[in-house]
């Protein structure tokens, strides 16, 4: 594609910004979060994002999503709605269509109201069926004025990385045992987009899910089966359900979701139910490896956040991560590879092929992209690597793939509590802010993660890998 060609295309996408605060919170004032970031204002944020997509693309980002923030909605039991919170989402949305934007929400971002996490969370059943609700009671109120709706903002963080893997707040991490929740989340997921649509809503409708892509550590085919593995339990986790109607099926056959007997007749035609649009997260790729690799690909010092903690759970489903080669890293840990979001994009394009809905990318932030510097050397690398990013973009848009809109997300409001809250994701460098060094245990590395391995079966020959190796340009 010539690049006259590449913003002509570009520009026919939606282009807007997204935080993750709930526009059904109470004020609170002062606050860092959503106020004032190291002394700048968020709206400035916003600016400097829209003169990137206009110096880039040229047009500015005119879409705002928010998140709806069902704990403040319904704080006190089914049926009840709290008439202050439901006025601040009315001034919100009126606010955002009187400045000439799109407005758009997220249904749950990742709390849920005190009297369901009671009940059990996303665990219990009837979550899904309470979720589905909410959902028709906010497309009945606010259905006129909103452009697009997003039932789950975070399908991942919701389910499998907190009641599963324990990795997200409150971090259940119940192993297979947790596994019901990313069921339910999934059927709450498809009863919303009926209810929204049974609600007459004139928005489009749809989920949100991170994309996953892993590139293989070596040549080695253990590691491409290692990457195969990654793929089946990060992105065909969510992908198989939504598109196929049915849950991933792993090397040896079974699956673990129906495994576990939570999925009742009928329950994957709803989950299922045909999207509008699919929002999809996008943040680093990974280099994966198999577990008996990893003492050789592993080098003797790394920064690469989690690392420790994530392999002492991936290894038992037979793969591991480990840091990129001489690649250049923001100083949150992130390699930065632009070509990364087109190569997944494009790989799963392949596999899914039509059933794949339109695709809104909606979680792009560079997470702390640099140390503290001047303003406008950190503005021209946030710029260099979004312009790099978009011209990747471009050459699977010109393969014929559906990419409706591209948010930046989150411009200020989202403190980071994956490294205690103390750091920023967003378009914000903050100042006096250290850079974290998380060490890695390598005598672990190098012993117990393989004291007890995992069952690993034989992967099939028609096994299809989600992720080609990185393409050249």
């Amino acid at each position: 594609m010539s690049g006259s060609e590449r913003p002509h295309r570009l520009s026919r996408a939606q282009w807007g910004i997204a935080v993750a605060a709930s526009i059904a919170a109470p004020p609170t004032g002062g606050e860092r979060m959503g106020a004032v970031v190291g002394g700048v204002e968020p709206s400035a944020y916003a600016d400097r994002w829209s003169r990137d997509v206009r110096a880039v693309v040229g047009v500015a980002p005119t879409g705002r999503r928010a998140v709806l923030g069902w704990p403040h909605v319904q704080p006190e039991g089914p049926g009840t709605w709290d008439a202050a919170a439901l006025d601040r989402c009315d001034r919100w949305l009126d606010a955002v269509l009187a400045a000439g934007l799109r407005p758009s929400l997220s249904l749950v971002h990742l709390d849920l109201p005190s009297w369901i996490e009671d009940a059990g969370g996303w665990l219990a059943r009837d979550t899904a069926f309470r979720f589905a609700d909410f959902a028709d009671e906010m497309g009945r109120r606010f259905g006129d004025r909103v452009t697009r709706w997003v039932t789950v903002a975070d399908m991942a963080a919701v389910s499998v990385s907190d009641y599963v893997a324990g990795m997200c707040p409150p971090g259940r991490g119940l192993g297979a045992a947790g596994l019901p929740a990313l069921h339910h989340m999934l059927l709450g997921h498809g009863l919303a987009l009926r209810a929204l649509r049974g609600a007459g809503v004139r928005g489009e409708v749809g989920g949100g899910l991170p994309l996953m892509g892993g590139y293989a550590a070596t040549g080695d085919p253990w590691d491409r089966i290692a990457l195969e593995r990654f793929e089946s339990w990060t992105n065909r986790l969510f992908l198989d359900p939504l598109l196929l109607g049915r849950h991933m099926v792993p090397e040896d056959g079974v699956s673990p979701v129906d495994a576990t007997g939570c999925v009742r007749p009928g329950d994957m035609e709803i989950i299922a139910t045909p999207q509008d649009v699919l929002g999809l997260s996008w943040f680093a790729p990974c280099r994966v490896t198999t577990p008996e690799n990893l003492p050789v690909v592993l080098p003797p010092r790394s920064s690469f956040w989690a690392l420790n903690d994530v392999n002492r759970l991936l290894v038992r489903l037979g793969f591991a991560l480990t840091p990129f080669d001489e690649v250049a890293t923001t100083a949150y840990g992130w390699p930065i590879m632009p070509e990364g979001l087109a190569d997944v994009l494009s790989a799963v394009h392949d596999i899914y092929g039509d059933l794949l809905p339109p695709l809104h990318i909606t979680d792009v932030g560079m997470g702390d992209m640099d140390t503290p510097g001047p303003l406008p050397e950190v503005e021209r690398k946030r710029r260099a690597l979004f312009g790099s990013r978009l011209s990747w973009l471009a050459d699977v848009l010109a393969d014929g793939m559906d990419i409706r809109g591209y948010e930046y997300w989150s411009v200020t409001d989202n403190l980071e509590w994956v490294v205690r809250y103390a750091r920023l994701y967003g378009a914000a460098v903050c100042e006096g802010e250290p850079v974290p060094q998380p060490p890695i245990p390598m005598d672990w590395v190098r012993g117990a993660a393989f004291a007890e391995p995992g069952p690993v079966g034989a992967v099939g020959a028609s096994r299809m890998v989600l992720c080609p190796p990185p393409r050249s340009r």
